[in-house]
This record gives C-alpha cells, sequence and structure tokens, in this order.
C-alpha cells in the first residue's frame, strides 16, 4: 500500500486545514518544492498537490508552484483543486503532473470527465470528499445531495484511474481513518480507491491494511506528517508488501467491522 504525503498550497505555502476550513490553516512550509523534495528523500514514491485556491476559485492558481513540484521530483505528481474543465486538466498534465484529479466537475458536469478518461486514459482520479456521506463541491464550501457511493460508481463506469476518498469530519483532526465508510466504497468500485483524511499513527495506517484486499491501494497522510505524529520512513516501512505481521497484537479489529 502507498503511502502518499500530501501537500496542499495555500497563496504558495505549504498548509494544513482542519476539516476543510479555510479559516484554520496553519502554515508548515513556505517553500513547497523543498517540502516535495523532503517527502521523496525520506522515500516517498507518489505526492498529493493540492491547489487550495483552486479549489476555491474554480481555477487553477498556484499552476507555477505546481508545474515547480513535478520538475522538481522524479515521482509521479497528482493534483487536484480548481480543475473544473477540459482545457485546465490538459494544462495541468502537459506540464509533467502525472494525474489530475477531478471533484466538483464530477459532480455538476460528468461529461467532461468521461471525456478526459477516454482522451487521457490512467490520468484521471476522481476525489471524492464526504460530509455525512454526501459529496462536498467547490472547495468543500457546498454539499450536494449526491451520495459518495453512487458518485464513486459512475465514476468507474467512465473509467477514471482511480478514487480518492475524502472524510471532510476526520481531515486535519488526527482522529483516524473511516474505516466503515472506505470499506462501503470500495466494495462498490472495481477501481483502486485511495484514503485520505484522518491518519494519525502508524496505528491508523495499519488498520487500512485489512481493506487492501478490497482495493484500497494507497493512503494520503498530510498534517500527520508535518506534525510527526507519523514518520515517512516508519510508515513506509509498516504497511509495505508482507508487512501484515507488523500489526500490534493489541489492535482492535473490531473497528472495521
Amino acid at each position: 500500500m502507498d503511502v502518499i504525503p500530501a501537500i496542499d498550497v495555500l497563496q504558495g505555502n505549504c498548509v494544513r486545514l482542519y476539516q476543510g476550513d479555510y479559516e484554520q490553516s496553519e502554515v508548515f512550509d513556505r517553500d513547497p518544492i523543498a517540502t516535495a523534495e523532503k517527502w521523496v528523500e525520506q522515500g516517498a514514491t507518489r505526492l498529493h498537490v493540492v491547489d487550495l485556491d483552486g479549489a476555491k476559485s474554480g481555477e487553477s492558481v498556484n499552476l507555477p508552484v505546481i508545474q515547480a513540484i513535478a520538475a522538481a521530483v522524479p515521482v509521479p505528481v497528482q493534483v487536484g483543486g480548481g480543475l473544473r474543465d477540459y482545457a485546465g486538466v490538459a494544462n495541468l498534465l502537459a506540464t509533467g503532473v502525472k494525474q489530475g484529479i477531478l471533484g466538483t466537475v464530477a459532480v455538476e458536469n460528468p461529461e467532461i470527465v468521461q471525456q478526459l478518461c477516454q482522451e487521457f486514459p490512467g490520468q484521471i482520479i476522481v476525489g471524492i470528499d464526504a460530509r455525512n456521506g454526501k459529496v462536498a463541491t467547490r472547495g468543500w464550501l457546498e454539499t450536494s445531495e449526491v451520495l459518495a457511493v453512487e458518485l464513486a460508481q459512475r465514476c468507474a463506469q467512465m473509467g477514471v484511474a482511480g478514487i480518492i476518498y475524502t472524510d471532510i469530519h476526520r481531515d486535519g483532526t488526527l482522529q483516524g481513518p473511516n474505516l466503515p465508510a472506505l470499506r462501503e466504497l470500495a466494495e462498490a468500485v472495481e477501481v483502486p480507491v485511495i484514503a485520505s483524511g484522518g491518519v494519525s499513527s502508524v496505528t491508523d495506517l495499519l488498520s487500512l491494511l485489512a481493506l487492501e484486499p478490497l482495493g484500497v491501494s494507497g493512503v494520503i497522510v498530510g498534517r500527520a506528517l508535518y506534525t510527526g505524529d507519523v514518520v515517512l520512513k516508519e510508515a513506509l516501512q509498516a504497511i509495505g508488501p508482507g508487512r501484515l505481521q507488523d500489526i500490534p497484537l493489541d489492535f482492535d479489529s473490531s473497528a472495521l467491522a
């Protein structure tokens, strides 16, 4: 299972939000490029970058920074935030970014998602950000009536390369991932699912291994890496291939039910 460091860019800085609230942002580094290089040096094989300004405005704002990150590291970079039309995604992928992450447009203009999946196979991911099981859009500022599982199934039929599932109430809280919701979504689709939101410890990461056979292929870690609650090298060792035996003996598996 991949451990994917998150780099959220707001006004050129690397920040973390609390439950997606732009008013509760904390700056961790004023050089996102150096941050990207640091995570790769520590073993990251993929990076997750979000243009928070873009997510709010509906168009790429931090594209120069994102392009610089993609050029600076030798690993694939997946990027989301403000990608709401064909041109925006095509421009992003032309910069060297490996995969574009679509969110709002998957709810409001799903035909664009389908077109992009056909023209950029393997490079389109849909990010499903849920609040109480319903999909949030426009930088998490609005909540739709679309159920997360139903959207995941529609996107899988369109041919997306994967789905990133974020539980907004867990994001940035260090309260652990929403395992039941992840299980429900992974069981509903046949494309890779990446977990996001709430990871606070290596134990949280180990709990996700039980969902790997269902298609949960990776986990995005943000605040816990920046606070030091999770050390990337240790996380990579803990949930790499063949490490299921490392689950602590006192781990409560009932949380997965």
